[in-house]
């Protein structure tokens, strides 16, 4: 689900038991060194806000913050929220799972509405 856009990137939700966003380029560009410098500032403003958020109304133990594309050959970013006690931890969300999460966290939806209006204001 598409949850913020504007003429350079958009983000959307991953479906996860961790906050877990993504940032895609709007114009298809397979690596980040082909990015314009506009699409650049906005992908690292959103990855840079969207991290800052998260500390604040989460304070994971960690944030990671992921570019492969091998299998959507397109520039996106993964920002997740980690904490000790998740299904992966210290593995990434991609590995082997180390447990049952017993995680009790902030309400999601009310992240998302902080993520929108910090973007609006600065993107």
């Amino acid at each position: 689900m598409k949850i913020f856009k504007n003429r350079f990137i958009y983000i959307e939700i991953e479906k996860s038991k961790i906050p877990w966003l993504k940032i895609f380029t709007k114009t298809k560009y397979k690596e980040f060194s082909q990015c314009d410098l506009k699409t650049k500032k906005n992908l690292l403003k959103a990855i840079d806000t969207i991290e800052k958020e998260m500390i604040k109304y989460y304070q994971p133990d960690k944030i990671n913050i992921a570019s492969f594309g091998n299998y959507m050959p397109i520039v996106h970013f993964h920002i997740m929220a980690r904490f000790k006690n998740d299904s992966f931890f210290p593995e990434p969300m991609w590995g082997k799972k180390q447990r049952k999460a017993k995680l009790k966290l902030k309400n999601f939806n009310k992240f998302i509405k902080i993520i929108k209006h910090k973007l609006s204001k600065t993107l």
